[in-house]
């Protein structure tokens, strides 16, 4: 090489060894990311058939209404009220199906209700909070609250 550009070949060198590694990352990218990728922003068109192949695992609030009339009444008025059914009792759907082939188990009390209502930081004040320990350090929730309607009884 002639001495001018002997002084500048550190900086082609770097300049082709910044080319080879754009080339790669943009032939990797493309070998990586699905073709549909973008097509509904920053989402894979692709995932909403997927998401649609998947079996339907919760049944809704207006199925468990439908049989359970008796719960729903039970539940007017109270803090419980507007809470999905299948927030505590788990997916519901092949229950809902049908009713005779799978009865869902009933949920342990004392592990459902702390859940919600255990004390962290970070809980809106208007959720009411116990320290386990001392509110109730020992048996279900449900000795003293009835689950859908969780007033003292």
């Amino acid at each position: 090489m002639s001495s001018r550009f002997r002084d500048y070949e550190h900086v082609l060198r770097m300049a082709g060894l910044f080319a080879v590694g754009i080339a790669l990352f943009l032939l990797v990218r493309a070998w990586l990311v699905p073709h549909d990728f973008g097509v509904y922003g920053h989402y894979r068109a692709g995932a909403i058939e997927d998401n649609r192949a998947r079996p339907v695992r919760f049944a809704g609030r207006a199925a468990c209404a439908g049989c359970h009339d008796d719960v729903v009444t039970a539940r007017k008025g109270s803090r419980h009220e507007h809470i999905g059914c299948e927030a505590c009792h788990g997916a519901l759907a092949v229950h809902a199906a049908g009713p005779d082939d799978a009865r869902p188990a009933r949920p342990d009390p004392r592990v459902t209700c702390i859940r919600c209502h255990d004390t962290r930081a970070g809980k809106p004040a208007a959720l009411p909070q116990v320290d386990v320990k001392d509110h109730a350090p020992q048996g279900p929730c449900t000795e003293c609250h009835q689950p859908h309607h969780p007033a003292v009884s």
